[in-house]
């Protein structure tokens, strides 16, 4: 018994050890990690609306959660793991993926709008009020 206790907790230290700290991580390891481990949510990029409909299912199949624990780890994988359409999405879902305030955000699709789809990281950082360091952490998960 002891030593299922300890493979379970290593198991559990390496699962948190693999996310970024943040509001929603407790909540992340707390629900998720009991069915899957780190790589399961780290391999499959989503957009925000896939997360939402993954988290949906996971409750449907008996995943137990507060609704203010669902709200966490929504907002958690969004702002960590979503998959950022910077030609498609729209303001609302960029504020939340990419973490800036709302202007940056409609300034995004503003300069998409106006001067056509990005097509590099650079172009991304060029966009009046972007933190080219928050692009930077976000580029893997950039799709053009």
């Amino acid at each position: 018994m002891l030593v299922v206790v300890l493979v379970s907790t290593i198991a559990a230290a390496a699962m948190q050890d693999r996310f970024p700290d943040g509001p929603g991580k407790p909540e992340v390891i707390k629900v998720c990690g009991g069915c899957h481990d780190a790589e399961i949510v780290l391999a499959n990029l989503k957009t925000p609306g896939e997360w939402s409909e993954t988290l949906q299912n996971m409750a449907q199949q008996g995943a137990e959660a507060t609704p203010n624990e669902w709200r966490l780890i929504e907002q958690y994988l969004d702002l960590n793991f979503a998959m950022i359409a910077i030609n498609k999405a729209p303001a609302e879902e960029l504020q939340l993926t990419m973490d800036v305030a709302r202007d940056v955000a409609e300034a995004l699709v503003k300069h998409r709008r106006e001067d056509g789809p990005f097509k590099s990281i650079d172009d991304v950082k060029k966009v009046a009020g972007i933190d080219p360091a928050k692009v930077d952490a976000r580029k893997s998960r950039i799709v053009f």
